[in-house]
This record gives structure tokens, sequence and C-alpha cells, in this order.
């Protein structure tokens, strides 16, 4: 998987200055399939490191008898802050730029700093069809497969879209499955999590509605922390389009239990929690975080949060990182789960699909790293170079 990509493309918009870039690491049938994030710092190395992802992502969800038939990798980004005035002309002027890799080969949809409504929107302004439609010509009934999508997308659970809860749910289910192996009850497990938008809040849901305590949650304004354990509801209820939260709602202490109070953004690090969950931007964790980390485990919410050094730092400690190639591929996977039909548009069949596939995924990965004596990453890594030959044999190499 680290072979330079098929495609890199560099864009600069001719009005802001503002840069943008795609990066296409694997084709599958002639299609490949990742998000666009916007954000202040974007790199076109960071895009190539998340395309690369995409392509495991989609292999280790590959399974010969599911009418999903995995994709290929891919990746875009644009250097600007999502809430600036200009953000949302550069985007439109982005997918504009992208239409033709769009419409033959790029898949794409929401990721950090953009909802998949402000996507849909620009496409549309752009002039394209659906930010996913190169993958129409492998559909066997692209108008009902297109009804089966939008009908998800309409689905509400308890006041948040289905398609924002997905990803979570296979986030909180990864974790689960780490404390079941180790033999840690639910129950008095604490977690931090690091970024409250689409990610982080329902993998927060997920994980209390499970029984263990989110103890901290941080967003762009700092962290809210509390050890008797946040409303995460309450907290989910308050909360903006990009994920802050409005501290009207943080509760005052009591004769039992304490209060909610506010720290600094990076305290979400070092709180007493034995979960960590990235669920933000990328290169979170460096070397110089790791000393302030109590945690057992890191589960990677987030694409690409901990640096590499930071692992072996980690690893050498005990620390488990569960990573982002499979602890948030649920989302990607739904889309197709979907589109493909191997579930409906409705909750429950959604999230128990995802809950059994991550189960096994999951399971394979530790199983995988306890044979090898590797981490799960290098574990992960190697389920992908056993499947990527599968794939192309089945359905050549591009």
């Amino acid at each position: 998987m680290s072979a330079a990509p098929l495609l890199s493309v560099t864009w600069s918009d001719h009005v802001t200055g503002r840069r943008g870039y795609l990066v296409v690491d694997r084709l599958v049938r002639g299609v490949a399939s990742g998000g666009l994030r916007m954000r202040e710092g974007c790199t076109l190395d960071e895009v190539a490191g998340l395309a690369r992802g995409m392509s495991m992502k989609e292999a280790l969800h590959y399974d010969p008898s599911g009418r999903y038939v995995p994709l290929g990798g891919a990746k875009g980004g644009i250097d600007c802050d999502p809430r600036s005035p200009e953000a949302y002309g550069v985007l439109v002027r982005y997918l504009r730029a992208m239409r033709p890799h769009i419409e033959r080969c790029w898949t794409t949809g929401e990721d950090l700093g953009l909802t998949q409504d402000l996507v849909d929107r620009a496409a549309t302004e752009a002039g394209l069809v659906s930010s996913i439609q190169a993958v129409y010509p492998l559909l066997d009934d692209e108008a009902q497969a297109r009804r089966r999508l939008a009908a998800a997308f309409e689905v509400d659970v308890e006041g948040i879209g289905l398609d924002e809860l997905v990803g979570g749910c296979g986030v909180a289910e990864s974790v689960l499955v780490a404390l079941h192996r180790a033999g840690r009850p639910h129950a008095g497990t604490r977690v931090s999590v690091q970024g409250f938008g689409t990610m982080g809040g329902a993998t927060a849901r997920f994980l209390s509605r499970a029984g263990l305590m989110v103890v901290a949650v941080a967003d762009v304004k700092g962290t809210i922390a509390n050890p008797d354990g946040l409303d995460v509801e309450a907290l989910l209820a308050a909360r903006d389009p990009y994920g802050a939260v409005d501290r009207s709602v943080l509760r005052p202490g009591g004769a039992e239990r304490q209060g909610d109070t506010e720290l600094p953004c990076d305290a979400w690090l070092a709180v007493d929690a034995e979960v960590l969950v990235p669920a933000a931007v990328s290169y979170a964790i460096d070397d110089e975080a790791v000393e302030r980390i109590r945690a057992r485990w890191i589960v990677e919410a987030a694409n690409m949060p901990v640096l590499p050094a930071a692992e072996e730092l980690l690893a050498a400690r005990g620390v488990t990182v569960l990573p982002d190639v499979v602890v948030n591929s649920a989302t990607n996977a739904w889309w197709w789960w979907t589109l493909f039909g191997d579930i409906g548009a409705d909750a429950d069949g959604a999230f128990a699909h995802i809950r059994a596939a991550m189960r096994a995924l999951v399971g394979r990965m530790l199983d995988r790293a306890e044979a090898d004596g590797t981490t799960p990453r290098a574990a992960a890594h190697a389920l992908v170079e056993e499947r990527l030959p599968e794939i192309a044999e089945r359905y050549g190499w591009y």
C-alpha cells in the first residue's frame, strides 16, 4: 500500500487562491470512493494518506457473497476554514473543477468540515447529477438503488439522521469488542472523546447507551468534563452544525454529583479515562502527547489522528491503538451496503448489519495481531495485503 497513487491533482481557486486536492489511490472497476474534507491547513500529503486509507477500508469490507463490491480508494481536500464566508463558493468551484473526475471515477461525500447536505447542494450548483454518480453504472437497478439511498437519508433516529449515526455505531462497536476481549465490563469504563461532530457525537451516544461513562468531550471551544459522567443527550441537542456545544446546557454540581467543568482544548487527552476516542482532526496525538495519556485504549474515529512515532511509544506502554482503517469504516460501507441492496432504508437493519460486520472485522484484526505479535494496525494492513489480490483477480487492478 506504499506505492504512488494513480492520480494526484492540485487545484488553485482563481477567486480566493485557496488550494484543493484530489488523490485517487486505487480503482476497482474504474471507480474509487472517498469523502471530501475542508479544513484550514489541509495538505496534499494529508489527502494522499487519507486516500490510501480508503483503499484499505474498501478492501477490508470485501465480502465475495455480498452485493456491495468494494471500490478503490480516493480522497479530496480543500485548504479553507469551513466557517469562512468564502467557504461555500470555494466548495462549489472546487466541485466544478473536479467534475470530470466525479462524473467518471470518484464517488465522494461529507467528511471533516462538511455535511452531506452541503456537499449535495454545492454539487447541484456545480452541475453534477450527484456526488456519487460515478458508481451508478455498476448498479443492477440504478433508479431503485437511488431511491433506497435517498430513503435511508430521510430516516431520523431520535432527532439525528441515520447517516450521521452509522459511523459512530461502528466506532462504538469497535470499543465494545476490545472491552469484551479484555474482560472489561461496560459499567464503570470511562471514555473521553475529542470532537463532537457527526462521528464523535454518534460514538458518544452509542457508548453511553451501552453503559459506558463519557467523562469528557472536546470541541473547538475547549473540553467539557465531569468525572461522574456527562449528559450526552443534552450535549448532542445543544450542538451547532460544526459540533460546538452551547455551554448554557452545562450542569452545576450538587450534593451527590460533581458539576460539568470547562477545561482547555487539549485536556481531553489527560483525563482519567480508559478509552480515548479522537474523532476530529488528523495528527492529534504526537509523541509529546503520549506522556499525558492515561487511557488503555485509543480508538481512532478520526482519520490518521495518532502519529507513527506516538503509536510506537504507546505500544511500548501497553496502550492499544485501534486503527482508523477499521474503526471508522462503517460510514463508507453503510453507503454502499444501502446503495447496492445488502441492507434496506431502516435504522434497525443498518445498525444490526454494522454491528455484525464490525464485530467480525475487529475480531479478525485482533486475532491476527495476537497471532503475529504485532499491533492492530499492522494486522489490519496484513489483512488488506491478502485481500487486494483477491479483489484484483476478480475485477482487475483498475
